[in-house]
């Protein structure tokens, strides 16, 4: 069924077998989800990660595209009796779309051009006399003269001639074709600074664009986004330069030659205009949005990329958190949530100016009477407006207090967006604004995933340039990243919110409301078959969600483990054949047992797979287990620094807010996050930051230098060499 798409995906993902992709295409077929095929039908992709079936799904849905496409100009250009053989065979063997277009170009209808005019007019047969090379030409020309019909002189014939050759010229792939690959391999960018574009920028931000050009081989994608940017905003003019030289030779060789006279003259024309008019501006056109499309997609997976590393950041739990929500005017808002993020209570304090004298000084005493009544053990300020004063003020509270209390600075990008959202407001119907971004900023350090997927991921600031990239596309990258988050960590099927529990294999807004509501009705989930009584949820969907969702303390160990049910009974025997029982998961006799068992042998007596086996044995050995533990934890902070303590070569510790092509921003606990850029980054080159780095990792830097006026921290990794 799927073996003719199959081997064309396998051309494009030549790592990939075909047998791999028809079996991955059968799953689709079959309504399996991606993290379903990925974690639990190894067997059939032969481990296939997630990257792989999205890549196979992507693929798929490009080359039907283009299938598609092909049908479609076959059967137009049929319909106008001028499809051949030869260009239907031309048609089928095209990989790539535009390829398809090219071909596409001659039959495709157009608007009354001067060409077609010239047609009008009888003037075919002349221009086809011409591109014979006909030694009567002339004569040709002056009897077509025929001032009835808008031709009063030979210099009327020949511009109609002209026109219709010109036309031909521009439509020819071939030509298209050669073009565009010498323009993509020799061209260059080009941007200048427009006539008033300097009072557009006043900031300086395209200053390095004012004169500037670079080979379209070699220009990075952020520099093209930049430029569309600068572009877009009236401050820079941009074009494609390219030597016209051996583009002139090549189209004067294959339609003149070596011919002479006149209709060598009159073609030469207009295959040079064809180009200038034509060809020319419609191949920059392509190469510069091919160039944006590259640049979008490069973009987009940054910002995938760091989404995923903030979304799986180490959670802080089993700490009683205090949310702190920066501001100067309208004050700080306070709130504390338990160990388990439920509220606990909130206040307002004003250390900051504009507040009154009296108000700034009895900010301390409040906030440290609060932290004593609520039993505070952390405190999670968020990184906006006034984060830097307000950690000043925490970091000298808290010396005052005797118990050890830290604080993290909590990047807290769409907290406004989730405080204003209906999701809030159903939650915390009697609060403010900044008081339900108290509580999500105390929420994230607890468990990052759960409060940051309530906010439209487009709204989390960890990418580059993503208001300039096609936001459609964008918001299919992020479901797609948040998808994989969730359900590689799995949810507790008792607590996960609505918004948690969209996100799972297989189940929809609908389902996900149906199981919260379920569960308000008839109390907490004792064991994972009870999911087959929400209603809506059919087999399905129950096969796909149910080995995300985790039971804890329910009536079946084996529903606190990513092991499915259907392998339920796999697990219980192979717990029978090494002498334990599930009242054994977890411990560590199990896991000396487990690691004796022969992989080979013991899947044939179960009749279940190696990796299915390999599955099964990790979750009896950790089960709740939280692929987050494994991640950096959160920087804790008791003092501040300010930019007058930085000196050159001073080692520190810094947290990852941001990774881009050129480099990380990282967060050492002052005002401004340093950058290290990537010729700081290693020792050796590397063409990609995110190899090195991820949003939420921990690293050391060392001050490189320090421009108080400009606010700007230059940093390295790179350990200075000592002198």
């Amino acid at each position: 069924m799927n073996e003719t798409l199959a081997e064309k995906i396998q051309h494009e993902l030549p790592k990939i077998r075909t047998k791999q992709i028809v079996e991955t295409l059968k799953l689709f077929d079959e309504g399996d989800t991606v993290p379903f095929i990925a974690r639990y039908r190894k067997e059939r992709t032969s481990n296939l990660d997630e990257v792989q079936i999205r890549d196979i799904e992507a693929a798929a849905h490009r080359i039907e595209t283009l299938d598609k496409r092909k049908e479609d100009v076959l059967k137009l250009i049929a319909e106008q009796g001028k499809l051949s053989d030869q260009l239907a065979a031309q048609i089928n063997a095209t990989t790539v779309l535009q390829q398809v277009e090219d071909l596409y170009l001659p039959y495709k209808q157009k608007r009354r051009t001067k060409a077609t005019i010239a047609k009008e007019r009888g003037l075919s047969p002349v221009a086809d006399a011409a591109l014979q090379f006909q030694a009567n030409l002339a004569q040709l020309v002056r009897q077509a003269v025929n001032p009835d019909k808008e031709l009063p002189d030979d210099q009327a014939v020949l511009a109609g001639v002209h026109e219709i050759l010109a036309e031909m010229f521009g439509d020819r792939a071939d030509f298209r074709h050669w073009i565009r690959r010498n323009t993509n391999r020799y061209g260059t960018i080009v941007t200048k600074l427009k006539r008033g574009g300097q009072a557009l920028d006043e900031a300086g931000v395209y200053q390095q664009y004012y004169d500037f050009s670079e080979s379209i081989q070699s220009i990075p994608s952020f520099r093209i986004l930049a430029i569309n940017r600068g572009e877009k905003e009236g401050v820079l003019s941009v074009k494609i330069d390219v030597n016209e030289a051996p583009i002139i030779w090549h189209l004067k060789a294959n339609t003149v030659g070596s011919h002479t006279g006149l209709a060598a003259e009159v073609i030469e024309k207009a295959v040079l205009d064809a180009y200038a008019r034509f060809i020319g501006p419609a191949i920059e056109r392509e190469i510069r949005k091919e160039l944006s499309e590259v640049a979008y997609q490069h973009a987009i997976d940054i910002f995938g990329k760091n989404l995923y590393h903030l979304l799986m950041q180490a959670p802080m739990k089993g700490k009683v958190v205090m949310g702190f929500d920066p501001a100067y005017r309208t004050g700080c808002k306070l709130a504390v949530v338990d160990q388990n993020g439920k509220y606990l209570a909130k206040t307002v304090i004003y250390p900051h100016k504009p507040a009154s004298k009296a108000k700034r000084k009895a900010a301390k005493g409040a906030f440290i009477d609060f932290i004593n009544q609520n039993h505070v053990e952390m405190i999670a300020i968020g990184n906006g407006t006034a984060s830097r004063e307000s950690e000043q003020f925490v970091a000298d509270a808290i010396k005052e207090i005797k118990s050890p209390i830290y604080y993290v600075i909590v990047n807290e990008a769409g907290a406004s967006v989730y405080s204003a959202s209906q999701t809030a407001r159903e939650e915390f119907p009697d609060f403010n604004v900044e008081q339900r971004s108290a509580v999500s900023i105390a929420r994230r350090i607890q468990d990052p995933l759960a409060e940051l997927v309530k906010i439209d991921p487009q709204a989390i600031g960890v990418g580059q340039y993503q208001h300039d990239v096609p936001q459609k596309q964008l918001g299919e990258k992020l479901d797609q990243v948040v998808e994989t988050a969730v359900n590689q960590v799995g949810v507790n099927l008792n607590t996960a919110s609505p918004d948690l529990l969209i996100h799972i294999s297989g189940l929809t807004k609908s389902t996900a409301n149906n199981i919260v509501n379920y569960r308000n009705q008839s109390g907490q989930f004792m064991d994972r078959s009870a999911l087959k009584k929400v209603p809506r949820l059919g087999p399905k969907a129950f096969e796909q969600s149910v080995g995300f969702l985790r039971i804890i303390d329910g009536t079946n160990p084996l529903d606190n483990t990513d092991i499915h049910p259907e392998s339920y009974s796999a697990a219980k025997q192979l717990l029978a054949q090494v002498g334990l029982s599930l009242d054994d998961l977890g411990k560590e006799i199990t896991a000396k047992k487990l690691a004796q068992v022969n992989l080979e042998q013991t899947a044939n007596s179960l009749a279940i797979g190696q990796e299915t086996l390999r599955d099964i044995i990790k979750g009896l050995r950790t089960p709740g287990r939280d692929l987050r533990d494994e991640m950096p934890a959160p920087l804790l902070r008791q003092d501040v620094l300010t930019m007058a303590d930085l000196k050159a070569g001073m080692k520190l510790q810094g947290v990852v807010r941001n990774v881009v092509d050129f480099g990380v921003f990282v967060d050492i606990g002052v005002k401004q996050d340093g950058l290290v850029h990537i010729s700081k980054m290693s020792d050796h080159f590397i063409k990609d930051p995110s190899k090195i780095a991820s949003v939420g990792d921990i690293v050391t830097v060392w001050i490189d230098s320090v421009d108080a006026e400009r606010h700007r921290i230059q940093l390295t990794m790179v350990a200075p060499k000592d002198k």
